[in-house]
Formats: C-alpha cells, structure tokens, sequence
C-alpha cells in the first residue's frame, strides 16, 4: 500500500459516508412529508385516530402539530434523523380542507 493511498482512503470513506446520510436524510423527510399529508387528510375527515396511526406509522420518533385555519387542518412534524448528521432538524407539513371539502 502505498501513502497516497493510505492518505486518501479516509477522504474517501468519509465523502462517501457523508453521502449515504444525505440519501437517508431525503428519504426520511420524504417520509414525513407523506405521513404530515395523509394525516392532515385524516383530520380534514375527522378521523384522529387514522391520523395518530399514520403519523406513529410513517414518520416514527416525530412531534405531530396540529393547526386549524380558515377552513383547513395542517399538520406540522418535526424530528431527527440518526448517524453523522443527526444534528439537523427535520420538519414537514400537510394541509387539507376541514369537513370533507
């Protein structure tokens, strides 16, 4: 093994690994951004407990926010995601009509 090699391995390790975090990071607001929308149908129905399943299914370790305005019903998640970039903080939000409309 030669020292350019032994050098440059860890950058390339590390780029890599930083890489596959971001990919998981995407998915996980992806995820979110899924569970915030069914949910806030949910709601619009008048269904809580469909909600709660789909928030606790879909975007697990996540803090659901409820909001009703001007006739719709948004839900606002934010949490986490694990690994090296753990410290960034997720949110997403879903609107839909209240009552069915």
């Amino acid at each position: 093994m030669t020292v350019e090699f032994a050098v440059a391995l860890p950058a390339v390790v590390l780029v890599l690994a930083t890489l596959v975090a971001g990919v998981v990071l995407v998915d996980r607001v992806g995820s979110m951004q899924a569970a915030a929308g069914a949910a806030a149908r949910a709601l619009g129905r008048g269904d809580q407990a469909a909600a709660d399943r789909l928030v606790r299914e879909g975007a697990p370790g996540t803090v659901a926010t409820v909001r009703h305005a001007d006739g719709t019903v948004c839900v606002d998640l934010a949490g986490r995601t694990g690994g090296p970039l753990s410290a960034v903080p997720l949110t997403a939000t879903g609107c839909a009509a209240e009552g069915g409309r």
